[in-house]
Parts: C-alpha cells; sequence; structure tokens
C-alpha cells in the first residue's frame, strides 16, 4: 500500500465526506416526516411513531453528524487553506446549519403538538438542503475563485 493509505488527510476526508452524506440524508428526510406527520396529525397512534422518528434521526444521525463534518471540514480546510471558494462554501455550510437549527425548532413544536405550518411549506423547504448542495459540489469540485 502507498503512502497515501496511512494518511490522515485522507481518512479526515473519508471521514468528512461519510458525515456529510450523514448529515445530507437528515436534512433531507425529517422534513419529509414532517409532511406525513401534519398530514397525520389527527391520530395519535401514527404522530407518536412520527415523534419517535422525528427525535431519533435529529439527535442520534444528524446532530453528530453535522458536529463531525464540521470538525473534520475545517481540519481539511486548515490542511489545504483558506482559498476563496472554500470560505464561500463555508458560508454555504452554515446555510445549511441554520436550516438544520430551523429544523429542530420544529421538531420541538411537533413534539408538544403546536401549530405547525402546513404539509406543502414542509414539501417546499425540504429543497433547500438540495440546492445547497449542489452549489456546494460546484465549488468543490470547480474551485472557482481559487
Amino acid at each position: 500500500m502507498g503512502l497515501e493509505f496511512y494518511s490522515t488527510y485522507y481518512w479526515v476526508k473519508v471521514i468528512h465526506i461519510a458525515f456529510i452524506v450523514a448529515w445530507m440524508a437528515g436534512l433531507l428526510y425529517l422534513p419529509r416526516l414532517f409532511v406525513y406527520h401534519k398530514e397525520n396529525q389527527n391520530e395519535d397512534a401514527i404522530t407518536k411513531v412520527f415523534k419517535i422518528m422525528e427525535m431519533r434521526l435529529y439527535y442520534y444521525i444528524m446532530y453528530p453528524s453535522m458536529i463531525i463534518a464540521w470538525i473534520s471540514g475545517l481540519y481539511l480546510g486548515h490542511i489545504l487553506g483558506f482559498d476563496n471558494w472554500l470560505i464561500i462554501k463555508i458560508g454555504f455550510v452554515t446555510v445549511l446549519t441554520a436550516y438544520h437549527i430551523l429544523l429542530g425548532t420544529y421538531l420541538e413544536q411537533f413534539k408538544q403538538d403546536k401549530k405547525t405550518q402546513s404539509s406543502r411549506y414542509f414539501r417546499i423547504i425540504n429543497e433547500v438542503p438540495f440546492i445547497i448542495l449542489f452549489v456546494i459540489l460546484i465549488l468543490v469540485i470547480m474551485k472557482p475563485f481559487a
């Protein structure tokens, strides 16, 4: 095996990509759960299941994945240097983090059976993380402004 196999940089990069995938999966799936939760809000047995699923997804998968993605990403930035494209990328990741926190507020509203937005609203905001991910991928692959 080459020396690259033993390089900390490459292992951190693998970790970064893996946890970005997990975080993005959660960012895309949680609003979809909110759609179904909202559409079944009068069915106590079903909403109880949704509350458990939403809570576990947010706190056990999304939150740790976000933290590990940030830590590993900042490490990679430190190694690579913070070029302009990377600074812009970090800005978009900050927007994803704000979106993550917003989903957490909706999670709390559902948990407390408080009035939340419509299922249509959750269908629409479900597209936000993909659009941001697409822009981030362009920045990472094309490295404009380098």
